[in-house]
């Protein structure tokens, strides 16, 4: 009689958490009533379509029994073993709020509650109990034609992270065969190390070579070969001989082998890309400083603008952030002083290592940037520091350009015309990480207001040693370009004078100089030659290899189309786009 009132009077159960642990082979799912009873015994379901059933069915079977009940699935972010299971669970027509947790939070909260326990069954306990209890919001589905950019973008990270594996592993082995080299080089993926390794892989066939052949190699400077070739002589390395050769030439050809997979990668990346449907994200890279390659990993891991609500939003997504942290000694042995700031570790790797070389690119052609980085250089901000909060305004561009689907516009920002201080064009070789490793805020610089509504936000100003904007809206791009009679009217001379790259090159009618249109800091380089008379240009080095006409080299500089290059390019010195308009003027 009792047992049978209790069961009358028991409220009925309106919400029933399923608690998903994903795995290779299959999923461990657990099932829970908002009163924090067993609502159904956990089952295993595989990684196939069987499985899958079987989690349908004990589903209808729940809001038969329940028919009030709405389920509030949430599993862990698994990566590829939950896509597929994710898109089948979407896909089910019943009353399912689906949630993906962080990782740490779901550990977290299995800890509160299993302590002592760490199982596929108590984990799918622990995430069910998070769903029915604390109902959270529903996370958005990413659209099916990112799922492939996503994917891309998964691989490029892991492929990326294998480089720097096969990097370690060749600086390991040379610590043992020519410990001296890592002393004079600081990065040994550099394409002429790579080079001079493949030709001499010991310090015994280094040593036996004659210096100018070493001095052949493209990109090795004649000092540093002579240093490289005098250490061969006298090195101190202990493995010696055949088997260390084969050592160094297997870890050569890993790490050549794992970059070459790495550019077939981002060529699938940008493909993917180009076939995303149009939305405010083809914005990206109107946005001087951000390239095609930028703007691919930037929207794959963001997908959606809407998932942020402001700019700063976007910086936390990515920890483009400093963070105080003094603890322990420095490499010399000295205690950190209070108040340095790291940059944080948070966010994706990927999107720091190809952040931190648009802000390198943004610093010469984005003004906004560039008079950031110029003031707080002028502050007396190291360059890495700088090239941080560099970052940070370019997703503040990033944000004001996809939310507003706008490109951008630098005269939408206020002129503040600053002298330039040569610091600005020039990072030296010990500022150049893949991504910046710490950070500090420089005296006096404030941080953005953010606005009220979505809006572009080009932040700051021009400098007055600026070239003219380089975008223009799609208005302006709509009238016809006659590009021969174009050319015709400018030299690539008076192009490279007027963006100051002329006094860098050395020579005569044909120059050799660092390359403006890629990371070529060096003064030394000369992977850059023009012909002046011709008024074409070439780059040598493997990762740009831009070459061309003075039109082509414009386009390149500017990261714009051939037609917005041309516009701008005739806005920018003058010249007429066809010749109907001189015979207009003269009539």
């Amino acid at each position: 009689m009792t047992s049978s009132m209790t069961t009358s009077t028991r409220p009925a159960v309106t919400g029933i958490g399923v608690g998903i642990d994903t795995a290779r082979y299959g999923h461990r799912v657990a099932f829970l009533r908002d009163d924090r009873q067993p609502a159904a015994p956990s089952i295993t379901i595989t990684e196939n379509d069987e499985g899958f059933q079987q989690l349908r069915q004990q589903l209808q079977q729940l809001l038969s029994k329940h028919p009030h009940a709405h389920f509030y699935v949430h599993l862990d972010a698994a990566g590829q073993y939950a896509t597929n299971l994710e898109k089948f669970i979407r896909r089910l027509e019943l009353p399912i709020t689906f949630s993906v947790g962080e990782p740490k939070r779901n550990k977290d909260y299995h800890k509160a509650f299993f302590p002592k326990q760490t199982t596929d069954d108590t984990e799918s306990q622990a995430m069910a109990r998070f769903g029915v209890v604390e109902q959270p919001r529903p996370t958005l589905e990413v659209p099916d034609e990112f799922v492939a950019l996503r994917e891309i973008a998964s691989r490029l990270q892991g492929q990326i992270r294998d480089t720097t594996r096969a990097i370690n592993r060749l600086h390991n082995v040379l610590a043992r065969v020519f410990p001296e080299l890592a002393m004079l080089v600081k990065n040994l993926a550099t394409e002429w190390l790579i080079t001079l390794l493949k030709k001499y892989p010991t310090p015994e066939r280094l040593a036996a070579a004659r210096l100018s052949s070493i001095e052949k190699i493209p990109y090795l400077k004649a000092a540093l070969a002579k240093k490289v070739w005098t250490a061969a002589q006298k090195t101190i390395g202990s493995l010696r001989g055949e088997l260390a050769e084969q050592l160094v030439i297997e870890c050569v050809e890993q790490l050549t082998h794992s970059r070459k997979s790495e550019k077939r990668l981002e060529t699938l990346l940008q493909q993917a890309f180009e076939t995303l449907p149009t939305s405010g994200h083809i914005h990206i890279a109107s946005i001087p400083g951000i390239g095609p390659m930028t703007a691919a990993v930037l929207v794959a891991k963001m997908v959606s603008i809407e998932r942020f609500e402001t700019p700063e939003n976007l910086v936390g997504y990515f920890g483009v952030f400093p963070q105080e942290e003094t603890s322990g000694v420095d490499r010399l042995g000295k205690k950190i002083p209070p108040g340095t700031m790291r940059m944080s570790t948070k966010g994706s790797d990927l999107v720091r290592r190809y952040l931190f070389n648009a802000a390198k690119s943004a610093i010469q052609h984005n003004p906004a940037v560039r008079d950031l980085y110029a003031r707080l250089r002028a502050k007396g901000a190291r360059g890495d520091v700088a090239l941080g909060h560099c970052m940070r305004k370019l997703l503040h561009q990033v944000f004001g350009v996809w939310a507003s689907n706008e490109p951008f516009d630098e005269n939408k920002s206020m002129s503040r015309h600053l002298p330039l201080p040569e610091a600005v064009t020039t990072i030296s070789p010990t500022e150049e990480p893949s991504a910046p490793s710490e950070t500090k805020t420089a005296a006096g610089h404030k941080r953005d207001i953010l606005p009220e509504k979505k809006v572009v936000t080009a932040a700051t100003v021009s400098v007055a040693t600026s070239p003219a904007s380089v975008n223009q809206t799609a208005t302006e791009s709509t009238e016809a370009v006659d590009y021969a009679y174009l050319r015709e009217q400018i030299t690539i001379e008076q192009v490279l004078s007027h963006l100051g790259y002329l006094d860098r090159l050395r020579g005569g009618e044909q120059r050799r100089g660092p390359c403006p249109l890629h990371d070529s800091a060096d003064k030394g380089k000369r992977d850059f030659s023009v012909n002046l008379r011709r008024s074409v240009f070439r780059c040598f080095h493997q990762e740009c290899a831009k070459e061309g006409n003075v039109l082509d080299f414009w386009a390149a500089v500017h990261n714009m189309p051939l037609h917005e290059a041309a516009m701008h390019l005739a806005k920018t010195f003058h010249l007429q786009i066809k010749p109907e308009q001189r015979r207009g003027t003269r009539t």
